[in-house]
């Protein structure tokens, strides 16, 4: 049977685990999600009652987070990419970073956008929006430190690392741009936007740009 995945083109957890599809041309169906696509909700909710994407299913298994599923793709389906590298002390540098950028990127950008949803708040937590941006400029400080000199978060392949850290950097830096303050991360942004499987991603949010809560602005 096809791989499926259920999420949504603009979702910065369905680009993680499209990711890694892409850099290796896995073959699978994507079950978009929306009100236009009942089917694929139904089934998502059926497979998985919490009902949260990114979710994929090959046969009878059902793998839940986007980790998980580049570590299922990496084992099950593996390609020219590895995600998680041989050797024990890098691959577990390589699972440090995909928290730290799921955690302390992904999770300060995504509670700016919050606080710009009419459905969560009538109007913004000035404080609340203050220390996530205040927490993202600790990150990016630590980050762009670590990257001076390094082409990829860790070693010298593309791993998972690189997976979480493209929606994240390519997201953050809409929320709170770095201006120039970080050249290092400024500079790994751009190579994995450059990235054939990064930039599908991108290629593939454009139409859904509108949504975006700040307002996306005119640049990837």
């Amino acid at each position: 049977m096809v791989i499926q995945l259920f999420g949504h083109p603009f979702s910065s957890y369905t680009w993680k685990a499209l990711i890694p599809l892409y850099e290796n041309e896995t073959p699978f169906e994507f079950r978009e999600l929306g009100p236009d696509y009942a089917d694929n909700g139904a089934e998502l909710a059926r497979r998985w009652p919490v009902a949260k994407f990114p979710l994929l299913t090959d046969g009878d298994e059902t793998v839940m987070e986007t980790t998980s599923i580049v570590e299922y793709l990496d084992a099950v389906h593996p390609g020219a990419t590895r995600f998680i590298p041989d050797d024990a002390a890098v691959a577990r540098e390589v699972r440090m970073l995909d928290r730290i950028f799921d955690n302390y990127m992904m999770g300060p950008m995504q509670a700016v956008v919050g606080e710009h949803l009419p459905f969560i708040t009538e109007r913004p937590d000035l404080a609340r929006v203050a220390r996530a941006r205040g927490a993202l400029d600790t990150i990016y400080t630590w980050l762009d430190a670590r990257m001076a000199g390094r082409e990829w978060a860790v070693g010298d392949g593309f791993t998972l690392a690189d997976c979480a850290a493209a929606p994240s950097l390519f997201y953050a830096d809409w929320v709170h741009p770095n201006d120039g303050r970080f050249p290092h991360l400024s500079a790994y942004r751009a190579r994995l936007l450059a990235r054939p499987s990064v930039a599908r991603c991108v290629n593939e949010a454009r139409p859904y740009r509108s949504i975006f809560p700040l307002g996306a602005p005119d640049r990837d």
